[in-house]
């Protein structure tokens, strides 16, 4: 049990120095701006999900966490698509933007798959580091 609180405690530290981290990526300006604002974005918006997602329940697998993040994330970067007026008020908002994406790009796929790999892959090591049943 002491363990799992450890195992959270990290991911938790991890978080922290994520969102700052996320957010410096999509206002940034200067050399690769676009890039870093819109694509390299996507790493940190991954690992965030698969993160939040193991820090409230460590039980759950990194892996499967990682691949339904990828499916859900993948979901909602075809739903920027779809432009109902609804969507277009949340997306008008920062946190919305933030959340939901604005404008679907193929070349996000791969950002996310990304993303989703170094998540998993980091606890995955956690895991083992700990001595903790993956």
């Amino acid at each position: 049990m002491m363990k799992i609180k450890q195992y959270q405690q990290i991911i938790l530290i991890s978080l922290i120095t994520l969102i700052p981290i996320g957010l410096w990526s999509k206002f940034y300006k200067g050399p690769f701006d676009l890039w870093l604002n819109n694509s390299v974005g996507g790493i940190f918006y991954e690992i965030f999900w698969v993160l939040l997602i193991v820090l409230m329940n460590p039980t759950l697998s990194p892996g499967w966490t990682a691949f339904f993040v990828f499916i859900i994330t993948s979901s909602l970067e075809f739903l920027q698509l779809w432009k109902p007026l609804f969507l277009e008020v949340i997306r008008a908002t920062l946190f919305g933007r933030l959340l939901l994406g604005t404008t679907f790009s193929w070349w996000d796929f791969p950002y996310y798959m990304i993303g989703c790999g170094l998540a998993w892959l980091g606890l995955k090591y956690l895991k083992y580091s700990l001595k903790l049943k993956d």
